[in-house]
């Protein structure tokens, strides 16, 4: 481990205790860290560096909605390489919230979360990707339909 010290004027240090105590930090040193983890996975985010990725993504749709339910799990069997989970609860007679797991490449990742999201009766939709590297591994898996995927493992970047 790597140690180095930062100089904080005494206004910040006391904000930056409050947050650390707000969010349940044991010490200073693990709140820099996570701060430092989210600050360079948006950088990554932002440069396009991040080619694959983790993500979860959750919504909230009234099932009563015309097929809306059927539209979802449709595309989602559509786009199955991705769609790794999914996790469905009921929150009251009308509105249920879906959590669904995703891993690929960052784009595919990005546009089919923006497009469930943006369908009609989806609300509060929310992406949250972590950049993941790819291990490919030699062997490939093929379907009925004639169509294969590669088979590997993803790693989330430190």
């Amino acid at each position: 481990m790597e140690r180095f010290t930062i100089s904080l004027d005494e206004d910040l240090a006391r904000e930056f205790d409050a947050l650390i105590a707000a969010r349940g930090y044991s010490n200073r040193s693990e709140a820099v860290r996570d701060i430092l983890r989210a600050q360079i996975e948006a950088r990554r985010l932002a440069s396009e560096e991040a080619s694959h990725c983790i993500a979860n993504l959750s919504y909230v749709y009234n099932h009563h909605e015309r097929e809306l339910a059927e539209r979802v799990t449709q595309d989602q069997h559509e786009h199955h390489d991705l769609c790794v989970a999914t996790l469905h609860a009921h929150l009251d007679h009308d509105n249920c919230m879906e959590s669904v797991i995703l891993r690929g490449p960052t784009s595919e990742v990005q546009a089919f979360a923006e497009a469930l999201i943006a369908k009609p009766g989806i609300r509060h939709g929310a992406l949250n990707l972590v950049t993941a590297e790819f291990r490919s591994q030699p062997h490939s898996h093929s379907h009925a339909d004639g169509h294969s995927h590669p088979h590997g493992h993803y790693r989330p970047r430190s």
